[in-house]
């Protein structure tokens, strides 16, 4: 088992990273390292002795990270970001159908299940309505922000 990158290498992380539980002082749950953020493998090591982990440190959050090797890109190779990412809530801007029949009407919220990186024409998000998942482009949603006591607003 040879690592992929060593000491010192740039790497992107490819997926949202939450607190398992191991990182002290953040919640359970809470977003660590968000996905296309860029930082510097200070270790490499294993766990269960079949997984390489790899120690990250992201100098501009102050943050040290440990990632498998699924997680992480070279800085050198392709990447397109995002303007949401997975479980984000989201508005629709626009009139949503499917064959004519309106499917979510604008201002309707939303989560994202899945963001689409390789669609022609852009990046393209999953995205549950009530009980309708819909393949949506970037430009016909917007952020919907949660305050820490309830209240929405418009991003």
């Amino acid at each position: 088992m040879l690592p992929k990158y060593e000491f010192g290498d740039e790497v992107r992380i490819i997926r949202n990273v939450r607190n398992d539980g191991t990182y002290p002082g953040m919640p359970i749950g809470e977003l660590l390292i968000r996905r296309g953020s860029t930082g510097f493998v200070i270790n490499v090591g294993t766990f269960l002795q079949d997984q390489l982990i790899y120690t990250v440190n992201f100098l501009d959050q102050d943050k040290i990270v440990g990632f498998r090797e699924e997680e992480l890109i070279s800085i050198n190779e392709p990447w397109v970001p995002s303007k949401f990412e997975s479980r984000e809530k989201v508005r629709s801007k626009v009139t949503l159908a499917v064959r004519g029949e309106v499917r979510a009407a604008p201002g309707t919220e939303g989560e994202v299940l899945k963001v689409l990186r390789d669609e022609s024409g852009g990046v393209q998000y999953q995205v549950i309505f009530h009980d309708h998942v819909l393949q949506v482009p970037e430009s016909a949603l917007e952020a919907v922000h949660v305050y820490n006591d309830g209240e929405k607003a418009h991003a």
